[in-house]
């Protein structure tokens, strides 16, 4: 059974041969048809994430594909895969057949393919929880976007119009604003006026303290990620005088209202409401899917395909 691993911090993964996992109580086999590459994958591959596998080790948090042998879930069943330690503290999904806990498996519909499936629950999940759960979104309400260009800010673009919402896109430079879609309102962040309830941002960073200026007093930041950078700089008097609220999302504390809302996510995917892109690789080019997501102006998300499991 092959899979990609990971040797050393920082190397390049290898195609592996490797024996076909036992399976045992509470466990689920699993023949992967996707398997996503994101942000986590990479901080667990440069060796400084603070819970971390001992090298050789297969990556990979998310996937998707047809349940082998399970005692929870029917043989042929099809499942995405998210969590309980894949790729962190044991042997990810970057692999032909995965052995994952059976907590760690949700119910994937047939109308949703199995790419959709691998990738959809990290940003989906985040800019759902980020709208809803922590930035307690109002029908109505202006909300500003930052790196909506990207698969979390698109998704939380799409969120809020559907809530009902009024949503605009920051827009930083020309290159990110042509690729954003031509029917999503987008305003220069040298432009932006104070008229926002609410602030989803991905990026982070210097860009951060701009962006803060679109939102009204009394308003709410939701922080999400730091595309930009991991530290900023913000003048406590501006903040004071704004009194915008700044709210961190963390999912891991919060995994659990994303696998609550993710049931309806998928249906929203299914019918085409909420759309999610992806660019694929083959197994065999994990080390090109990680080098993909760390180039600046990338969209949507990577995920590795087996095309001998279809």
């Amino acid at each position: 059974m092959r899979a990609a691993r990971v040797h050393g911090w920082g190397e390049a993964p290898r195609i592996d041969e490797l024996p076909r996992p036992r399976g045992g109580d509470g466990l689920t086999l699993v023949r992967m048809h996707a398997a996503t590459v994101g942000h986590i994958d990479r901080s667990v591959w440069s060796g400084t994430f603070l819970r971390r596998p001992q090298p050789p080790y297969v990556p990979g948090v998310e996937a998707a594909g047809v349940v082998l042998e399970s005692a929870r879930f029917q043989p042929g069943e099809r499942v995405w895969l998210r969590g309980a330690g894949l790729g962190v503290t044991r042997d990810g999904t970057w692999r032909e057949v995965i052995e994952a806990p059976d907590e760690a498996l949700g119910a994937l519909p047939d109308g949703v393919s199995f790419e959709i499936g691998s990738a959809f629950f990290s940003p989906c999940t985040s800019a759902w929880v980020a709208l809803h759960e922590v930035g307690r979104v109002q029908r109505g309400e202006r909300v500003l976007v930052s790196g909506a260009s990207g698969a979390v800010g698109a998704l939380a673009m799409q969120l809020a119009r559907m809530a009902g919402a009024h949503p605009a896109a920051i827009v930083y430079d020309e290159a990110q604003a042509a690729r954003l879609p031509s029917h999503v309102e987008r305003i220069a962040a040298a432009e932006l006026e104070p008229d926002a309830r609410l602030l989803i941002d991905t990026v982070g960073g210097t860009a951060l303290p701009q962006a803060l200026r679109g939102v009204a007093p009394g308003g709410r930041a939701v922080l999400v990620g730091y595309a930009g950078g991991t530290s900023t700089q913000l003048e406590l008097p501006e903040l004071l005088l704004r009194d915008v609220s700044l709210l961190p999302l963390n999912m891991i504390r919060r995994e659990a209202e994303g696998r609550a809302a993710a049931p309806w996510l998928l249906q929203a995917l299914q019918r085409g409401d909420l759309q999610l892109g992806l660019t694929t690789f083959p197994l065999s080019d994990a080390a090109k899917a990680l080098d993909w997501i760390a180039t600046r102006g990338h969209a949507g998300r990577a995920v590795l395909t087996v095309k001998e499991a279809a």
